[in-house]
């Protein structure tokens, strides 16, 4: 277990926060850049939407697999590797794009890449967590992860992306290869440590002569996740949450013109009211949870998703939208920080990659549905509307999941009812 001096996080976590913090920052530049880039070179919606697609599209094809390596690999090595290439491809992106090569196609194939990576790299990093710091201080460790994410790639990239993009097209891209390099460096420099090392954790025994297939690694992972109430509700409840969430988020530009009054500006400080409760939240998240205890934080979150599409379904204010988005930017991180943990804790380290890409599976899965969603029931029935079947989705889902979530669950303050690793089985 890494050192900690006066309960500190330790020289582990150090660099493995500044190497998390300085690759969300370039990554939050490209995500900015990309679709810029391709409005001024094509001018097609379609193309440019493709840019999210191309990013997000490996969670549904890879992430899966990438648990099931993660969990057979050196965590600490398959994060450097990955951003060693992701440097790379960020890098060629960049000199393309300086020479007017590749165009769209380029672009849409670096950022498969970078998504794809991203599905190891995130794995590798939340199953290596344990082993970086003491388990009492999960949270704190997964709040200063989570605030430092908001701050580089939700406020500091944006209006740096778009600031260097207009200096130089390439200029983004450039940096975005930069930060993974150093990424890269000061993973490299993080002691080893119990636990990040695939030869601690390697997928179960097996009868000698026998190699174990990724499909059974993956099966055996999924198998565990849906066999656990706690963690099985959480994942199928985040999923059917996003999809109406990724809905209302969607079609927020045509609330925020239509209905709220506001120009580009005023539909951009929403989400600075977003990423602004997102930091409050992480930051004070370790305080809350021990404060009020992680059941009364996941009971209160469903109560403010309830809420959050209420209030943009039946106001009209845009301080009633601000401040709804604020206070859904905190609930936000509070839950991540919550559920995180408690995946940390509960699932045996063997098993915490396949464990963590297949919670991520099931909760990103039906964002794609979700922004679909979005825009046919606004165009059918009006701008409100995915807001009220955002309500009813909430009310629907916290009815169904409040018996579950008020049990005893192992956080900071206590093991809970059941130890690391054993499920509840429902």
């Amino acid at each position: 277990m890494a050192s900690t001096t006066s309960r500190g996080l330790g020289t582990g976590f150090a660099y493995f926060w500044t190497a998390t913090t300085v690759s969300s920052l370039g990554d939050g530049m490209t995500r900015v850049a990309a679709p810029l880039l391709v409005l001024s070179t094509t001018g097609s919606p379609l193309l440019v939407s493709g840019t999210m697609f191309a990013a997000t599209l490996p969670w549904l094809l890879f992430s899966l697999v990438s648990g099931a390596l993660v969990d057979r690999l050196d965590r600490r090595r398959t994060m450097v590797a990955v951003d060693a290439c992701r440097a790379v491809a960020a890098g060629a992106l960049g000199v393309g794009v300086a020479l007017d090569r590749g165009g769209v196609w380029l672009l849409y194939a670096a950022l498969l890449l970078f998504g794809t990576g991203e599905t190891l790299f995130r794995a590798a990093g939340l199953s290596m967590m344990p082993a970086l710091v003491p388990p009492d201080l999960l949270e704190r460790a997964n709040g200063r992860l989570g605030a430092a994410r908001t701050v580089a790639h939700d406020m500091l990239a944006g209006p740096l992306g778009g600031f260097l993009f207009a200096a130089s097209a390439a200029a983004p891209f450039v940096i975005d290869g930069a930060s993974f390099a150093v990424s890269a460096v000061l993973l490299a420099m993080l002691p080893m440590l119990p636990g990040t090392s695939g030869r601690a954790v390697g997928p179960r025994t097996s009868p000698p002569g026998h190699r174990r297939s990724l499909r059974t690694d993956i099966l055996e992972g999924a198998r565990w996740l849906l066999a656990h109430r706690l963690l099985r509700t959480l994942a199928v409840l985040i999923g059917l949450l996003n999809v109406t969430l990724t809905a209302a988020l969607a079609i927020l530009a045509l609330l925020a013109t239509e209905r709220l009054g506001l120009g580009s500006v005023g539909y951009g400080l929403l989400f600075t009211a977003l990423a602004v409760g997102g930091l409050v939240g992480s930051l004070f998240g370790e305080w809350f949870v021990r404060r009020f205890t992680a059941r009364v934080t996941l009971r209160a979150g469903l109560v403010v998703e309830a809420a959050f599409h209420l209030c943009l379904a039946v106001s009209d204010s845009p301080v009633v939208a601000g401040l709804a988005l604020g206070v859904f930017g905190i609930h936000g991180a509070l839950w991540t920080i919550v559920v995180a943990s408690l995946r940390q804790r509960l699932t045996p380290g063997s098993m915490l990659g396949r464990v963590n890409s297949a919670y991520l599976f099931l909760a990103a899965g039906g964002n794609a549905i979700g922004a679909l969603l979005g825009g046919v029931v606004t165009a059918t029935f009006g701008v409100t509307a995915p807001y009220w079947i955002g309500f009813v989705v909430a009310v629907a889902v916290a009815a169904a999941t409040w018996r579950v979530l008020g049990s005893r669950m192992p956080t900071a303050d206590g093991p809970g009812d059941a130890a690391p690793g054993d499920p509840h089985l429902a």
